[in-house]
Protein backbone atom coordinates (compact mmCIF):
# COMPACT_ATOMS: atom_id res chain seq x y z
CA UNK A 1 0.00 0.00 0.00
CA UNK A 2 1.42 3.44 -1.10
CA UNK A 3 0.98 6.72 0.74
CA UNK A 4 -3.03 7.12 0.25
CA UNK A 5 -2.28 8.45 -3.20
CA UNK A 6 -4.06 8.66 -6.21
CA UNK A 7 -2.22 7.62 -9.00
CA UNK A 8 -4.33 8.56 -11.55
CA UNK A 9 -1.73 10.87 -13.91
CA UNK A 10 -4.86 12.70 -14.82
CA UNK A 11 -4.68 13.93 -11.20
CA UNK A 12 -3.67 17.59 -11.45
CA UNK A 13 -4.28 17.68 -7.54
CA UNK A 14 -0.56 16.35 -5.67
CA UNK A 15 -0.69 15.83 -1.88
CA UNK A 16 1.53 15.21 0.36
CA UNK A 17 2.38 11.64 1.37
CA UNK A 18 3.02 12.45 4.96
CA UNK A 19 -0.10 14.76 4.96
CA UNK A 20 -2.16 11.81 3.99
CA UNK A 21 -1.12 9.59 6.85
CA UNK A 22 -1.56 11.82 8.81
CA UNK A 23 -5.20 12.97 8.18
CA UNK A 24 -5.43 8.88 7.70
CA UNK A 25 -4.41 8.32 11.75
CA UNK A 26 -6.56 11.24 12.87
CA UNK A 27 -9.64 9.28 10.82
CA UNK A 28 -9.04 6.17 12.20
CA UNK A 29 -8.58 7.84 15.80
CA UNK A 30 -12.16 9.48 15.12
CA UNK A 31 -13.89 6.17 13.77
CA UNK A 32 -13.07 3.84 16.99
CA UNK A 33 -15.11 0.91 15.55
CA UNK A 34 -14.19 -2.08 14.61
CA UNK A 35 -13.19 -2.44 10.55
CA UNK A 36 -11.33 -4.43 8.44
CA UNK A 37 -8.14 -5.36 9.29
CA UNK A 38 -4.53 -5.38 6.97
CA UNK A 39 -1.98 -7.82 7.26
CA UNK A 40 0.46 -5.88 7.88
CA UNK A 41 0.59 -4.52 11.59
CA UNK A 42 2.53 -1.57 11.24
CA UNK A 43 0.98 0.23 8.39
CA UNK A 44 -0.29 3.59 9.52
CA UNK A 45 -3.69 2.52 7.54
CA UNK A 46 -4.77 0.05 9.89
CA UNK A 47 -8.09 0.21 11.13
CA UNK A 48 -9.70 0.08 13.99
CA UNK A 49 -7.57 1.86 16.59
CA UNK A 50 -5.98 -0.68 18.71
CA UNK A 51 -4.98 -3.06 15.81
CA UNK A 52 -0.96 -2.36 15.82
CA UNK A 53 -0.92 -2.98 19.60
CA UNK A 54 -3.86 -4.42 21.09
CA UNK A 55 -4.57 -2.81 24.62
CA UNK A 56 -6.26 -3.67 27.69
CA UNK A 57 -8.24 -0.37 27.86
CA UNK A 58 -9.98 1.07 24.55
CA UNK A 59 -7.18 2.96 22.33
CA UNK A 60 -7.59 6.22 21.39
CA UNK A 61 -4.45 8.03 20.07
CA UNK A 62 -2.22 6.27 17.20
CA UNK A 63 1.38 7.41 17.94
CA UNK A 64 3.37 8.07 15.91
CA UNK A 65 7.21 9.58 14.87
CA UNK A 66 8.02 11.53 12.01
CA UNK A 67 11.51 11.58 9.86
CA UNK A 68 13.30 15.06 8.63
CA UNK A 69 14.56 14.95 5.08
CA UNK A 70 17.47 14.02 6.60
CA UNK A 71 16.31 11.09 7.61
CA UNK A 72 16.86 12.41 11.47
CA UNK A 73 13.52 11.56 14.07
CA UNK A 74 11.15 15.39 14.47
CA UNK A 75 11.63 15.55 17.95
CA UNK A 76 9.57 18.40 19.99
CA UNK A 77 9.24 20.36 23.61
CA UNK A 78 7.22 19.97 26.49
CA UNK A 79 6.01 20.59 29.52
CA UNK A 80 5.30 17.80 32.20
CA UNK A 81 1.73 17.79 33.33
CA UNK A 82 1.67 17.92 37.13
CA UNK A 83 1.07 14.08 38.34
CA UNK A 84 -0.49 13.67 41.56
CA UNK A 85 1.64 13.46 44.22
CA UNK A 86 0.50 10.62 46.43
CA UNK A 87 0.67 8.20 43.44
CA UNK A 88 4.77 9.04 43.10
CA UNK A 89 6.70 6.72 45.12
CA UNK A 90 9.60 8.27 47.00
CA UNK A 91 12.60 7.00 44.94
CA UNK A 92 10.94 8.89 42.05
CA UNK A 93 10.16 12.31 43.20
CA UNK A 94 13.97 13.39 42.67
CA UNK A 95 13.40 12.02 38.85
CA UNK A 96 10.06 14.03 38.72
CA UNK A 97 11.42 16.78 40.34
CA UNK A 98 14.22 16.75 37.48
CA UNK A 99 11.95 17.89 34.68
CA UNK A 100 8.95 19.65 36.52
CA UNK A 101 10.53 23.43 36.03
CA UNK A 102 11.82 22.76 32.78
CA UNK A 103 11.21 21.66 29.33
CA UNK A 104 11.63 18.24 28.17
CA UNK A 105 11.66 16.55 24.21
CA UNK A 106 9.91 14.14 23.18
CA UNK A 107 9.59 12.46 19.22
CA UNK A 108 6.42 10.67 19.83
CA UNK A 109 3.15 12.22 19.45
CA UNK A 110 -0.60 12.32 18.85
CA UNK A 111 -2.76 14.27 15.50
CA UNK A 112 -5.25 16.29 17.40
CA UNK A 113 -5.77 17.90 13.86
CA UNK A 114 -5.43 18.52 10.47
CA UNK A 115 -6.28 21.72 8.69
CA UNK A 116 -5.74 24.11 5.57
CA UNK A 117 -2.90 22.62 3.14
CA UNK A 118 -1.43 19.52 4.98
CA UNK A 119 -0.69 21.72 8.26
CA UNK A 120 -1.34 19.54 11.55
CA UNK A 121 -1.19 20.41 15.21
CA UNK A 122 0.37 17.53 16.86
CA UNK A 123 0.40 16.94 20.95
CA UNK A 124 3.60 16.08 22.22
CA UNK A 125 3.41 13.07 23.96
CA UNK A 126 6.07 11.78 27.40
CA UNK A 127 7.85 8.76 26.56
CA UNK A 128 7.43 5.89 29.96
CA UNK A 129 9.08 3.02 30.26
CA UNK A 130 6.85 -0.45 31.19
CA UNK A 131 6.49 0.69 34.73
CA UNK A 132 5.12 4.38 34.14
CA UNK A 133 8.72 6.25 34.53
CA UNK A 134 9.77 9.10 32.53
CA UNK A 135 12.39 7.89 30.11
CA UNK A 136 15.10 10.65 28.95
CA UNK A 137 14.86 10.32 25.34
CA UNK A 138 18.21 12.90 25.09
CA UNK A 139 21.69 12.70 26.62
CA UNK A 140 24.12 15.67 25.72
CA UNK A 141 21.71 16.89 23.20
CA UNK A 142 21.80 13.84 21.45
CA UNK A 143 19.00 10.96 20.77
CA UNK A 144 19.77 8.11 22.67
CA UNK A 145 18.46 4.65 20.47
CA UNK A 146 18.83 2.28 23.77
CA UNK A 147 16.71 5.10 25.30
CA UNK A 148 13.92 4.89 22.35
CA UNK A 149 13.83 0.88 23.06
CA UNK A 150 12.68 0.63 26.21
CA UNK A 151 9.65 3.25 25.86
CA UNK A 152 6.14 1.21 26.38
CA UNK A 153 3.94 3.83 27.45
CA UNK A 154 3.02 7.55 26.75
CA UNK A 155 1.69 10.08 28.41
CA UNK A 156 -0.37 13.25 27.39
CA UNK A 157 1.35 16.34 27.51
CA UNK A 158 -0.96 19.12 26.89
CA UNK A 159 1.77 20.09 24.61
CA UNK A 160 1.24 20.93 21.13
CA UNK A 161 2.98 21.91 17.86
CA UNK A 162 1.59 23.36 14.56
CA UNK A 163 3.79 21.62 11.94
CA UNK A 164 3.72 22.28 8.44
CA UNK A 165 2.96 18.21 6.53
CA UNK A 166 4.96 18.58 3.59
CA UNK A 167 8.22 19.28 5.33
CA UNK A 168 8.70 15.46 6.56
CA UNK A 169 10.12 12.87 4.23
CA UNK A 170 8.66 9.77 6.50
CA UNK A 171 5.86 8.83 9.26
CA UNK A 172 6.41 5.51 11.39
CA UNK A 173 3.28 4.46 13.43
CA UNK A 174 4.28 3.57 16.63
CA UNK A 175 1.55 1.80 19.00
CA UNK A 176 -2.49 2.24 19.42
CA UNK A 177 -2.76 3.42 23.47
CA UNK A 178 -5.22 5.14 25.23
CA UNK A 179 -4.48 8.58 26.59
CA UNK A 180 -6.04 10.52 28.81
CA UNK A 181 -6.54 13.43 27.21
CA UNK A 182 -8.56 15.81 30.02
CA UNK A 183 -6.19 15.87 32.58
CA UNK A 184 -5.23 19.39 33.43
CA UNK A 185 -1.33 20.64 32.97
CA UNK A 186 0.83 22.43 35.13
CA UNK A 187 1.45 25.66 33.24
Amino acid sequence: MGCGRNEDVREVRHENCICEVVRAIRRIQDLREDLNCDDCRTDCFLTPLGTLSPTRRRANTRVFSLLTDDGDLFKAMFRRRRRDRDLIRDDQRDREHECEHHSCFSIFFRVSNVFDNCCATLEVLEPLDERGNRVKLFKNGKLDFDEVCRVERFEGTGSCITVDLKCFCGVQCVKDVFIHCDESSSF
